[in-house]
């Protein structure tokens, strides 16, 4: 294998990038990204660095001293991939030929249709989207946040640390139900309630009401007019000089159309991040990949993902075939909220319960166990890291 291209150049291209060097490759090595800044740590655009506590230099993840031998292909995307000539595509017209492919394209925001060129209107995926709406935070107003995910509740977090009138619609009876469930997502979210930011659940976004002369703040894109309220189904508006949404994520794979790679959420890969197609191998948050421990396949979109997985698809590339992957650790991601550090492990799905093992519900200081026929799949703690991380060794130790 003398030509290695990693497609995407965010955290999970890296770290396979490193992997492959780790693990004795020493070939030609292309990466290509669609936006033109060298790698960046994204957690903490809609926290620390929406702020304006840290910079973008803050955020590389490339140190001084390190030297990957690359050649960077950046500002340009790919749109697609011949598997015969075994080439990217990209916008521009060039091609790159490799030997073998590492998709990281990793996934973008999913919008509000009918929001392209309104001024006010926000996701929250990129350094360019932070820092926009940084710029926009600045000038203070009424912030409506809609969807109470972990994104939109950072944000909402942040913005109310700013001094914004902030409010969060979501359409879910409660907020964070799907990673959480029921009753601990309830309790995450009444951190909101906590500091005066008001919480809808329960009801959908209608549409977006438009101030056409648009005189105040941040000029709108020629003819695009800015939002001045938010519009709910059951017939409220709530006024708003900003609003960010945040409704999840979709994977970056249509330039795989037609490839002979197998899409279904994302790029469908094995346990070891084999895709359909020899010598192509996919990782991070456009990967959906084969968990061995539920026998299905599931799309991680978290940090700890984009770092680990990679070292298992690259030894699969490096080895031309399938490779003994072992057993995922058990999904780890964490927030900041209100001062409030979360942090979960594992899969609430599936438990039939779940236990507060110390702390008060009140404090909002508490570690939660979900158990499923009496065994630990999962662990959720408030302002409990300690704690919280001997837990997650034991998980990860009975799941291994």
């Amino acid at each position: 294998m003398r030509t290695v291209a990693v497609v995407g150049a965010s955290l999970a291209g890296l770290s396979a990038m490193r992997s492959l060097r780790k693990q004795g490759y020493d070939g030609r090595l292309v990466v290509i990204g669609d936006e033109a800044h060298r790698p960046y740590d994204r957690p903490p655009l809609s926290k620390e660095f929406l702020a304006g506590t840290i910079g973008e230099a803050d955020l590389a993840l490339e140190p001084d001293d390190e030297d990957l031998r690359a050649e960077w292909v950046l500002g340009v995307r790919a749109t697609g991939l011949d598997s015969a000539h075994r080439a990217v595509r990209l916008a521009d017209g060039r091609e790159v030929r490799a030997d073998g492919v590492v998709i990281a394209t990793g996934a973008s925001a999913r919008t509000l249709p009918g929001t392209d060129g309104l001024a006010g209107v926000h996701t929250l995926r990129t350094l360019d989207d932070a820092l926009a709406l940084r710029d926009e935070l600045a000038l203070g107003g009424r912030l409506v946040v809609i969807g109470g995910g972990f994104i939109g509740a950072e944000v909402a977090s942040t913005a109310y640390a700013l001094g914004l009138d902030v409010t969060v619609v979501e359409a879910a009876p409660t907020p964070l139900a799907g990673p959480l469930g029921e009753t601990m997502g309830g309790l995450v979210s009444a951190l909101h309630a906590d500091h005066g930011v008001r919480l809808l659940c329960g009801v959908g976004v209608k549409g977006l009401s438009v101030d056409e002369r648009s005189e105040m703040r941040v000029p709108p894109a020629e003819g695009g007019g800015r939002v001045d309220a938010v519009l709910l189904e059951d017939g409220r508006s709530i006024p708003a000089d900003i609003v960010v949404v945040g409704v999840g994520a979709r994977p970056c794979v249509d330039w795989l159309e037609g490839s002979g790679v197998a899409l279904d959420n994302g790029v469908i890969c094995g346990a070891d991040g084999r895709t359909s197609l020899a010598g192509v191998v996919a990782v991070g948050d456009c990967a959906n990949w084969y968990d061995p421990r539920v026998g299905a396949h599931r799309r991680v979109e978290h940090w700890t993902g984009a770092r680990e997985r990679p070292d298992a698809a690259t030894a699969t590339l490096l080895a031309g075939g399938a490779v003994e992957p072992g057993v995922p650790r058990p999904p780890y991601f964490w927030s900041d909220q209100y001062g409030v550090k979360i942090q979960f492990v594992g899969h609430a799905a599936g438990a039939d319960s779940v236990t507060i093992e110390e702390g008060a519900l009140d404090d909002r200081n508490v570690l939660a166990v979900y158990r499923r026929a009496g065994q630990p799949v999962a662990v959720l703690g408030m302002n409990q890291p300690r704690l919280f991380m001997r837990w997650r060794k034991q998980l990860a130790a009975a799941l291994s």
